[in-house]
């Protein structure tokens, strides 16, 4: 796999480095669920704070191959993220720098590449990956007016609001929920057509409108559906729900069907 070649093509020539603690890889590689479609993720661990300076960032990634382009994360929220993509072959990069004491504060337990005198080791040893799950109190909290919102917008004949709106919704809501119902974590949609149950997956593409506003309002009325289901089955009795918040963006729903 190109994956493979380029991660220890990066083992042997950060070896050399003295900056460079190790490198670990995470992602698909540690599933096993690398394919010719898969992205790789390497986490290069550093003596010295490297990130987020991009330029000392930059110069470690264009020493590692072909590089094309490369830029940082604060789309998503990870400025020590270099997001690269690399050619012959063409492959996409993801380079994350950080400090051995950032090493220890993770999502997944990686797998080791390259680990100078087992410092890596220890610090999975001494810590524990913890996955960031969804706060069902801070959904609940949001859902019904996010509801009134996407009405608004298919009210006025803004369908491309609208149609962004129900991604965000799988994304942000019903994704994550569907996963942890299945067992996965949850990565928002990702891999959904792979693990989720059918009548899941199913109910997931239900939310998926067409360009159409009768389309819209009954892929939204699947979506509320499906979240009121998935909360019934996942929140416990520590989750306020507001039923007068819910009946009145439900009351006005309704109207729009009329």
């Amino acid at each position: 796999m190109i994956q493979t070649d380029f991660a220890y093509r990066v083992k042997s020539i950060l070896e050399k480095d003295d900056r460079i603690l190790g490198v670990a890889v995470g992602g698909s590689w540690i599933t096993e669920q690398i394919d010719e479609f898969s992205d790789l993720d390497l986490v290069i661990v550093t003596k010295e704070k490297i990130a987020p300076h991009k330029p000392n960032m930059l110069a470690i990634a264009e020493s590692l191959g072909d590089f094309l382009s490369g830029f940082t994360g604060e789309h998503v929220g990870e400025p020590r993220l270099l997001i690269c993509l690399y050619d012959n072959p063409l492959l996409h990069v993801d380079l994350k720098f950080v400090t051995l004491d950032e090493f220890k504060v993770r999502v997944e337990t990686p797998f080791i590449l390259l680990d100078k005198n087992n410092v890596l080791q220890q610090a999975i040893q001494y810590s524990e990956a913890q996955f960031p799950y969804p706060d069902y109190q801070w959904i609940e909290d949001r859902f019904w007016t996010w509801v009134h919102y996407a009405l608004l917008k298919i009210g006025r004949g803004e369908y491309l609001e609208a149609l962004d709106f129900l991604g965000f919704l799988r994304m942000v809501v019903l994704g994550p929920l569907l996963h942890i119902k299945n067992g996965n974590l949850p990565r928002g949609v990702r891999k959904v057509e792979m693990e989720l149950e059918a009548l899941d997956y199913q109910a997931l593409i239900n939310t998926v409108p067409t360009y159409q506003k009768a389309d819209l309002l009954k892929s939204l009325r699947n979506a509320v559906v499906l979240y009121q289901k998935l909360r019934r089955e996942l929140f416990d009795q520590t989750i306020q729900l507001n039923p007068k918040v819910e009946m009145a963006v439900l009351t006005y729903f309704d109207s729009f069907e009329v």
